[in-house]
């Protein structure tokens, strides 16, 4: 028996401004969109059009407040090809949570206070 990473999921509070994050800080697009037919839920699974693993975030009608993320302890890692340029592009959207410049690594925070750790390609 194997297995293999399909998906981590994050909730959301507002889908709109967390599709616009991801988009514009990590390039992730929409792969699919699954909504209740009531309303109540959305699921929007983003990929980054080169490995089949997906991020999937939901929201939820009836969660209006923001999720308690504990001690935000955990964490989703993306690897940039160009590490400099994402760092600045992150920086100039001001979502640069915390650096650790001598493991050569830093994290942005999501609209939702996730936190994504950035590194740069393995060698």
């Amino acid at each position: 028996m194997a297995f293999t990473f399909a998906h981590n999921n994050l909730n959301v509070a507002d889908l709109g401004r967390a599709l616009a994050f991801y988009g514009e800080a990590l390039g992730l697009r929409e792969t699919r969109r699954i909504e209740a037919p009531d309303g109540s839920f959305t699921i929007v699974y983003l990929g980054d059009g080169r490995t089949p693993h997906l991020l999937e975030l939901t929201w939820l009608r009836d969660h209006p407040q923001a999720y308690n993320l504990g001690e935000n302890e955990f964490h989703l890692a993306f690897t940039a090809d160009d590490y400099e340029a994402a760092h600045r592009k992150h920086a100039d959207m001001g979502c640069i949570c915390f650096e650790n410049p001598s493991m050569g690594i830093y994290f942005i925070s999501d609209p939702d206070g996730y936190w994504l750790e950035v590194v740069p390609p393995a060698k």
